[in-house]
């Protein structure tokens, strides 16, 4: 959804303007979780790794490592929603600042062993991260409470839905009340004369299921009326916000054209997929060998599992993984995803699903240029041709090569409605760029612990396109 006023976005969720007191507060809060971590960090290298860094450089390279530490710290941090103390609990909070500064040190001592041409003793930096656990695990909680405070604000807040399923989609908000409590609710309704009237007096507005026409009038009042409107889009609107402005004719326009990524930007992303690929394979190989060891121990049958995939201009390919089935799977021929109480996964499957190592082999697609690490997760052609009958643009996706990891399978689940994941692959195709890459494969290590986005759709649903309405049909 997307802020219609000019408040910030859901994440950030200051819904009524924010004193300058308090945002500096919280800029401060940030700061400080970023300058604990690294006075850990300094007190380490100066105890235990001071030899090291004297023959690395002198005193301003050594000041230099330790901003760099606090700069790259405070990008995972920010990445993982570390200082997201408004909408995360304390659990997820810690868990990403613990995630940040194990990843940051694991970087750290690959960095200092290449500097220093030796293996450095891993024991202080093991230290390092446990006291930042326990430090993090007092400081977290103090700035929840902070938070808490400081975010509280019970915006007066009305929902304008079309149907209940629209309705449904929203019951997220019931996570936020210090944040939006709602005290109505609009349902179907017909023109935005009638609506201005059930507005009045409102912080926020949620638009979910609501036609064109009257999105766009809903959007217009709330910007004039300073109101903070978090609406649904739709597929038009996704497209039309990747649009190129241009000034070559007397009215505004907006080119809207398929994907062509720069060759300069491709050429870039093919390199780093062989280089990444390549050293995941290495860095993983025990992982891998594990795993096939557990596969055919557990039933004898093959260890991997192909299968046809669509990629680019619906390119087939085949897609390989680590077997996570019995071995006549689909013997009756139809194809269908994986649902939440699946008697086809195997013992192993299910442990190698949970964590993600079912995954590991499609490193060699990539490697071999069939797929790349980032871009939009490559469906079955039967199932992928199921949801284009009712969702046409569905085809979209394929303006670009499929990929490992992306939009809908950071911010998605595996039973996500198909088209909210063509949504959010048409995101990631508008605003493609190196810097976006780096992001989202950031961004993927977090979701390798959560357990939520390996979801399967419900027992006896084929596909996860059972829930579409009319209203999607026509919009698609």
């Amino acid at each position: 959804m997307t802020c219609g006023s000019s408040g910030d976005s859901l994440k950030g969720a200051k819904v009524k303007r924010m004193p300058t007191w308090k945002r500096l507060f919280i800029h401060l809060i940030k700061l400080l979780s970023v300058l604990i971590n690294t006075g850990l960090f300094i007190g380490c290298c100066r105890l235990f790794y001071m030899d090291s860094i004297i023959t690395m450089a002198v005193f301003q390279v050594e000041l230099a490592i330790y901003i760099a530490y606090s700069f790259v710290l405070a990008i995972l941090m920010k990445t993982y929603n570390a200082f997201d103390s408004n909408m995360s609990s304390v659990n997820e909070q810690f868990f990403s600042a613990m995630l940040s500064a194990a990843i940051l040190n694991a970087l750290t001592y690959v960095i200092m062993g290449v500097g220093v041409l030796k293996i450095p003793n891993p024991i202080p930096l093991l230290g390092l991260t446990a006291c930042q656990c326990i430090v993090n695990a007092v400081w977290v909680p103090l700035c929840k409470c902070f938070g808490n405070v400081l975010y509280r604000q019970n915006s007066k807040t009305v929902i304008v839905y079309q149907t209940d399923a629209d309705l449904q989609k929203l019951y997220d908000i019931k996570k936020y009340k210090h944040l939006f409590s709602v005290q109505k609710y609009i349902k179907n309704p017909q023109s935005i004369q009638s609506l201005i009237k059930e507005l009045e007096g409102f912080d926020v507005v949620f638009v979910a299921g609501i036609h064109a026409t009257l999105r766009n009038g809903i959007a217009k009042y709330c910007v004039e009326n300073d109101i903070c409107a978090y609406i649904e889009p739709r597929i038009g609107d996704v497209l039309l916000a990747g649009a190129k402005h241009t000034r070559a004719f007397s009215i505004p326009t907006l080119r809207v054209t398929k994907a062509s990524p720069a060759p300069e930007y491709l050429f870039i992303k093919r390199a780093f997929d062989i280089f990444a690929s390549a050293l995941a394979i290495i860095l993983t190989s025990p992982i891998m060998a594990a795993v096939a060891i557990a596969i055919k121990l557990d039933d004898g049958g093959p260890i991997f599992y192909k299968q046809k995939r669509l990629t680019k201009d619906r390119k087939e390919f085949k897609i390989l993984k680590f077997r996570s089935m019995c071995v006549d799977a689909e013997k009756d021929g139809v194809a269908r995803l994986t649902s939440k109480n699946d008697a086809r996964i195997t013992r192993v499957g299910r442990i190698i699903r949970k964590c993600r190592a079912d995954e590991l082999p499609q490193l060699f697609n990539i490697l071999f240029g069939s797929m790349t690490i980032v871009g939009p997760r490559p469906e079955r052609k039967e199932i992928a041709e199921q949801y284009e009958e009712t969702i046409p643009a569905f085809r979209l996706r394929l303006q670009v090569k499929a990929g490992l990891t992306g939009y809908a399978q950071i911010f998605g689940r595996y039973n996500t409605h198909p088209y909210d994941k063509l949504q959010m692959d048409l995101m990631y195709i508008n605003k493609m760029s190196i810097v976006e890459d780096l992001f989202l494969m950031m961004a993927t290590v977090k979701i390798l612990f959560s357990g939520k986005s390996a979801e399967g759709v419900e027992d006896g649903e084929i596909t996860a396109d059972t829930r579409v309405n009319e209203d999607v049909k026509e919009s698609a």
